[in-house]
């Protein structure tokens, strides 16, 4: 599918959508309850179907609606095939992590993109604590054969948080107690502040020190409980950098008190000189001349790419800094984001972990996001200050934003698809 923007004025509200990583967390904890959890407003994407569609052939029950799902978790068995986890980082992650809490042999498998992304150090800080499991060199496919009996294991912490929470989220099933230690610092700290306080919700408490760079976990049982998603502040990020770009966006089911990094987007919208207010659970967003921006993204990188776009359309010279992960994503972000604004024109130079941006006008392209949803988004709202951007591939956007395309367009955003 094929997908061009052009240069519009938009105005209007919007429903931010529900957050594809508390989503991810609710089902996981609610799998491994014994008894029924109700997920309110869930997010239904690519990612969070794989998610579903693993937990359901582990023997999880799954009773679905649009607004609602109902999870009754159980003992879980081992999978008559594999695991098959699409693209979804998290999926992977999180349940190689619950395949070492059952009996029996699991295989995880993923999609060409996921395939090229490191498990490796999951892997072995699982085999510390008891687990038989391999992968393929670093990456997927992974073989678990159970066996989580606890005690002491490290990780570090600046690759990927989603270790650190996979982790953390089946400690609570060893035989014996955890200890996890971080041998560096913890980037994108706020996603494992979320694994924490989902787990909390479900009944399971996690010690971790200030700095949380060291955790202990006792053995627990999750509870079933009633969970009500929040909205997702990085695809609403795609909206609220759209007003600042184009008119006046309000955005509705939004948490102003998160623990969602991607929260850090009204501060950096401010910083840039776009109007923004916050009234009764309403966020708006109006246009201005944006000034250059020079931030760190190391605990937001999903901001990365709206922060590119937002950069290219000042005048000056931005600076964004904390990349070096990014270029681990579902494409190498970097590159993806620096071949895209060059292809429009765009000064942009990017070194190992910061890229610098010098704004201006960018003009008319067609864009390849390289199969990664975020790349998509973010050109569809370059395109909104532009002749014409044309986005490949464009329904890469159901990885996390299904309806990103139809919001756009219902805010008055001049969007053509072609099939």
């Amino acid at each position: 599918m094929r997908v061009s923007v052009r240069r519009s004025e938009i105005w209007g509200r919007v429903e931010a959508p529900p957050s594809k990583s508390y989503t991810h967390r609710a089902v996981v904890c609610a799998s491994m309850a014994r008894g029924e959890t109700r997920i309110i407003s869930p997010l239904t994407s690519d990612d969070t179907e794989a998610t579903l569609d693993v937990v359901g052939n582990l023997g999880v029950q799954v009773r679905l609606d649009s607004q609602e799902w109902a999870i009754r978790g159980r003992e879980m068995k081992e999978p008559q095939a594999d695991l098959f986890c699409r693209e979804s980082g998290t999926t992977l992650r999180f349940m190689t992590a619950i395949c070492s809490i059952l009996r029996g042999r699991s295989r995880l498998t993923a999609g060409s993109s996921l395939r090229r992304r490191p498990i490796r150090p999951l892997v072995d800080a699982l085999r510390t604590l008891g687990v038989d499991c391999h992968c393929d060199g670093e990456f997927p496919p992974v073989i678990v054969n159970g066996g989580l009996r606890g005690g002491k294991t490290e990780i570090r912490g600046d690759i990927s948080s989603q270790f650190v929470s996979a982790i953390l989220l089946v400690s609570c099933m060893a035989e014996e107690p955890v200890t996890l230690r971080l041998t560096t610092p913890l980037e994108s700290r706020s996603y494992v502040l979320m694994t924490m306080d989902t787990q909390r919700r479900f009944g399971v408490e996690v010690e971790g020190s200030e700095n949380l760079s060291l955790y202990r976990v006792e053995r627990q049982e999750y509870v079933p409980t009633e969970y009500k998603v929040e909205g997702d502040w990085s695809s609403a990020a795609f909206l609220l950098a759209a007003g600042a770009i184009a008119g006046t966006v309000e955005v509705r089911n939004l948490n102003p008190s998160s623990l969602q990094a991607d929260r850090k987007m009204l501060e950096l919208l401010e910083a840039m000189g776009a109007g923004v207010t916050v009234r009764r659970g309403v966020i708006r967003v109006s246009r201005a001349d944006l000034e250059p921006l020079s931030t760190d993204v190391s605990d937001c990188p999903d901001l990365f790419p709206t922060l590119a776009v937002l950069c290219s359309l000042t005048r000056g010279k931005s600076v964004i800094h904390g990349i070096r992960r990014l270029r681990l994503k579902e494409s190498d972000r970097v590159d993806a984001m620096t071949d895209g604004l060059r292809r429009a024109g765009v000064a942009i130079s990017p070194q190992e972990d910061e890229v610098v941006i010098v704004g201006g006008q960018p003009k008319a392209a067609v864009i390849d996001p390289r199969d990664d949803h975020r790349i998509a988004m973010a050109f569809g709202l370059l395109g909104l200050a532009c002749e014409r951007v044309i986005v490949e591939d464009a329904e890469c956007v159901e990885k996390s934003y299904p309806l990103f395309w139809s919001d756009l367009t219902s805010l008055g955003g001049r969007v053509e698809v072609e099939s």
